[in-house]
């Protein structure tokens, strides 16, 4: 529901009344005053709890007169280092001296130290102590009378101040000689505000500030005047004479109150009851508080306001807005702020409130769980309190609520405020059975909380919630590891996380949490790992450690060599696989040599297994031994050599390549792929490195049982016997000399420059007619062509002496045209053939041969254009004369072109010819 009520020019608009929005808004200017989230609900104005913030006791006490009008009721009170002067109704000034109570907090006794009766009648409506010039200013009568502070007598030479209805003591100017305070009288009758010097013995007017109408209530800060007029409040500026209208007020209805409530800021009871907070110049930087109907006097005791009425003073926060404390009183008229307390002034009473300190107000808003009223009340008084004592109850304050919304399980929120406030991680293990904490020197301090549950009943009774409160402290230790606060205890953290893991059986976070550096305690997480048969997770902790001979075979039966000797169930895959990445990783030599035969041993085994597999399904069919090679692959067979191979590149010295051949002399898988590493990826050029790779390879062609696994070795010797060139032709030859590889023998013979003789190998023991142009192919690449066309015309004649049919040989005139010289080739052919069956390679030879002739007749054309150009350019540039004389100097360096040689710019330029080469440009 909306609604808005205007008061002449200004209004106070009430805009979705459920969630609080105000504003204040001005017709005239079009301005805000201020404008805001408030809650106006009834909560406001009911007590929440009386939270004990002032402490108050009986100050003053006039007793009764025993007369049916008596009037010598107190009408004010000025107060001044524990001196205290009570206005009277009946006209007198009364000065007692207070004297407080060992600690200072609360005053003790009252002794009268005199009294002055200024007239017959009329109360005294204001008291003013001014101790800088030793004067007390009593206005009495419409009038102000100065007074001196201890004697009560007035001061010779200040005469009264007529017609004024209320005056106001600004701060005496700092130094300033004589000194002197400015005082400021309103006037009803005159409509106005005067400014008067006073001094000790003196005062001047100095000032006047007219009125459009009657002045009620004055303020003043610095040269702002802050008047409460008879319908409105206004600021006015007496040194500029500007001046703002702020809003409307209804002094028949309600009480005018303006006070001062901070630096530059006054207090005001606005439209509604509201208190408003205006700075000079006319803004509110703070949101109103709602004053209770019938307000008498309010007053700013930071951070709250007080507001009296007859019978009751209300204590509302200007932080939150809300209210904080109700204390009755009797027949009360006013308040006073001072340094010390806040005086309330009643008929015939005066009482003294302390307010409770800062630390025990939020102390208590915790005790009740009020937290985020705590919080509130902390970061406004900031500025109050030092900054050591303000982070403590920053952190307490926060850690507090944090554990108000673990119990509520609101676990977001909670580990949000854990992680904000700095909590100790182990105040939360602590609390949950089974997560002991290691650090012997904790000891938990856990605040109390009405809602408190117990954790360790909970795991009995309420599973389902108890797993909730399991997954919170499990995210709250990952979030906290890396802080501040886990810093300080990495132990506790990392062992209760890998608990938690084992007991919510999380695999992945485990095996990262190990995986990674951590500060599990071992003497602890070894027998719960145990227990789970996490027998692979106990390697990867000890490895994790550094304890890398643990990890792979430690004196328990619970490690990776009894995983994969089936000795230990763990059903975690690639547990060899590991172990060897585990070894290749570490430069411990001695570690490495304690287990390299054990996992050569496996993966030949592994090998051997394999191999046994294909020979028995290979008389099952081809599809069978399809499905056991592929196993064979899946296996990962010989992985045990990446030990020496996967090494990091700068660890690759740990051990020299004939040490790792002579390991590996008894596992011939593994020195195969040992000598492949050598020859193709670290790139030895040495001899027997490159010979025993080839011997290897023919060992196992002559030994292999399986066409596939002998086609793809002789794969791999052909292409180590055509591009390196470091092996011992001899040796090989003689590997094979008795062998059925004759395609490698023909390789062989074509590297010591024997090529008919390879071709005829080929050609008449291979029968591979492919593999006899493929071999001129090969070896003719990168050489010239008078070289090709002689290889290809021995492998014609090859082919006339074998007695090859004339198709095979018709076949390799037309496959590889450009390769012959057709000259050479009618020199070889038979007599008898006739020209219909060269026809087609005549023709394209005399083609290509034309084309040939063509394009090499168009190059040197081209070339001569080329030369013609350039000749032309340079006669261009010479035709023009260069002159030399003593005046010319060299471009680049500015020195003189003393010799014969130099070298000309197109521009124009000389220059030096040694200074070319340093000159870029040109």
């Amino acid at each position: 529901m909306d609604y808005s009520l205007d008061l002449y020019t200004y209004s106070v608009s009430y805009m979705d009344e459920s969630h609080g929005k105000v504003k204040i808004h001005s017709e005239e200017s079009d301005s805000f005053l201020w404008q805001g989230d408030y809650n106006f609900t009834e909560s406001h104005l009911d007590m929440e709890g009386n939270l004990g913030i002032f402490s108050s006791a009986l100050l003053f006490e006039k007793a009764p007169t025993g007369k049916s009008k008596d009037r010598s009721t107190v009408e004010c009170v000025e107060w001044f280092c524990n001196n205290l002067y009570v206005g009277f109704k009946d006209g007198m000034v009364q000065h007692l001296s207070v004297s407080s109570s060992s600690g200072g907090e609360r005053p003790e006794t009252l002794r009268e130290v005199g009294r002055r009766q200024m007239g017959r009648g009329g109360a005294i409506s204001q008291l003013k102590a001014v101790p800088v010039l030793n004067h007390l200013l009593v206005l009495w009568d419409g009038s102000v009378t100065t007074l001196n502070m201890f004697s009560l007598e007035p001061v010779p030479g200040l005469k009264k101040i007529q017609n004024v209805s209320v005056f106001y003591v600004s701060q005496p100017a700092a130094h300033s000689q004589p000194v002197f305070i400015n005082l400021f009288t309103a006037s009803t009758k005159r409509r106005a505000v005067s400014i008067h010097k006073v001094y000790v013995d003196r005062w001047e007017s100095v000032g006047h500030v007219a009125l459009p109408q009657d002045p009620v209530a004055l303020a003043v800060y610095e040269t702002c005047l802050c008047v409460a007029m008879s319908e409105r409040y206004i600021l006015h500026d007496y040194r500029t004479q500007s001046s703002l209208d702020l809003f409307p007020h209804n002094h028949t209805k309600q009480n005018i109150i303006v006070n001062e409530s901070g630096k530059g800021e006054f207090l005001l009871n606005g439209p509604g009851n509201l208190g408003m907070f205006v700075m000079t110049d006319g803004i509110s930087t703070r949101p109103p508080v709602q004053l209770p109907e019938g307000v008498v006097d309010a007053v700013v005791d930071f951070p709250y306001v007080l507001a009296l009425q007859s019978q009751t003073l209300h204590i509302l926060s200007m932080l939150d807005q809300r209210l904080k404390q109700t204390i009755s009183v009797q027949n009360a008229k006013a308040l006073l702020s001072t340094t010390e307390s806040v005086l309330v002034v009643a008929e015939r009473e005066i009482h003294w409130l302390s307010q409770t300190p800062l630390q025990d107000q939020i102390q208590s808003l915790l005790r009740y769980e009020r937290a985020d009223e705590a919080l509130t009340l902390l970061e406004g008084v900031q500025a109050l309190l030092p900054e050591d004592s303000y982070k403590d109850l920053h952190r307490r304050v926060i850690c507090t609520s944090g554990w108000i919304k673990f119990y509520r399980e609101a676990f977001l929120e909670a580990e949000e405020l854990f992680i904000k406030g700095g909590l100790d991680p182990r105040e939360v293990i602590s609390l949950y059975p089974g997560m002991t904490v290691i650090t012997s020197d904790f000891k938990a301090q856990h605040p109390p909380v009405n809602n408190a549950k117990d954790l360790w009943r909970l795991s009995r009774d309420d599973w389902p919630t108890f797993q909730q409160y399991l997954s919170f402290l499990s995210h709250f230790l990952r979030e906290t590891r890396t802080t501040d606060q886990g810093q300080m205890c990495p132990q506790d953290i990392d062992t209760a996380l890998l608990k938690l893991y084992l007991e919510q059986g999380d695999a992945d976070n485990l095996e990262q949490l190990v995986s990674s550096p951590n500060d599990c305690a071992l003497h602890v997480c070894l027998p719960e790992m145990e227990h789970h048969k996490r027998y692979f997770t106990i390697g990867l902790l000890y490895q994790s450690q550094g304890q890398h001979l643990n990890a792979v075979q430690a004196s328990p039966p619970t490690t990776w060599v009894r995983i994969v000797d089936g000795v230990c169930v763990d059903s975690r895959p690639g547990v060899f696989l590991h172990i060897v990445n585990t070894l290749c990783q570490l430069k411990q030599k001695s570690i490495i040599m304690k287990f390299i035969d054990w996992v050569l041993q496996r993966d030949q085994k592994e090998s051997d297994l394999t191999h046994t597999r294909i020979a028995i399904r290979e008389e099952r069919g081809r599809e069978d031994r399809v499905i056991s090679v592929l196993y064979k692959k899946d296996k990962s067979i010989d992985v045990g050599v990446s030990i020496f191979t996967k090494r990091d590149p700068e660890d690759q010295n740990t051990f020299a390549p004939e040490e790792v051949l002579t390991f590996l002399t008894n596992y011939p898988a593994a020195l195969t792929l040992y000598l492949e590493y050598l020859v193709h990826e670290r790139h030895s050029k040495e001899e027997k490195h490159h010979t025993l790779l080839a011997t290897t390879y023919i060992t196992h062609i002559l030994q292999s049982a399986q066409s596939d696994e002998k086609a793809e070795i002789r794969e791999k010797l052909q292409r180590l016997l055509w591009s390196s060139s470091s092996y011992n032709t001899d040796t090989v030859q003689a590997h094979i000399k008795s062998s059925s590889l004759h395609v490698e023998r023909a390789i062989l013979l074509g590297r010591a420059g024997q090529h008919r003789t390879a071709l005829q190998i080929l050609v008449h023991q291979e029968k591979d007619q492919q593999a006899a142009e493929n071999y001129c192919r090969r070896t003719s690449a990168g050489q010239g062509r008078e070289f090709t066309q002689q290889l290809f015309l021995c492998l014609l004649q090859v082919y006339l002496e074998s007695g090859q049919n004339v198709t095979a040989v018709v076949d390799l005139l037309n496959n590889n045209t450009a390769a012959f010289n057709p000259a050479g080739v009618l020199q070889v052919l038979p007599s008898s053939w006739s020209l219909q069956l060269v026809r087609r390679f005549l023709c394209e030879s005399l083609r290509g041969t034309v084309h040939e002739r063509r394009m090499t007749g168009l190059e040197m054309n081209i070339a001569k254009v080329e030369n013609l150009r350039h000749k032309a350019a340079w006669m261009e540039a010479t035709r023009e004369k260069v002159k030399l004389d003593r005046s010319r100097v060299c471009h680049s360096c500015r020195r003189q072109l003393a010799g014969p040689e130099f070298l000309r710019r197109p521009t124009g330029e000389l220059i030096h010819t040694h200074c070319c080469a340093a000159d870029e440009s040109i």
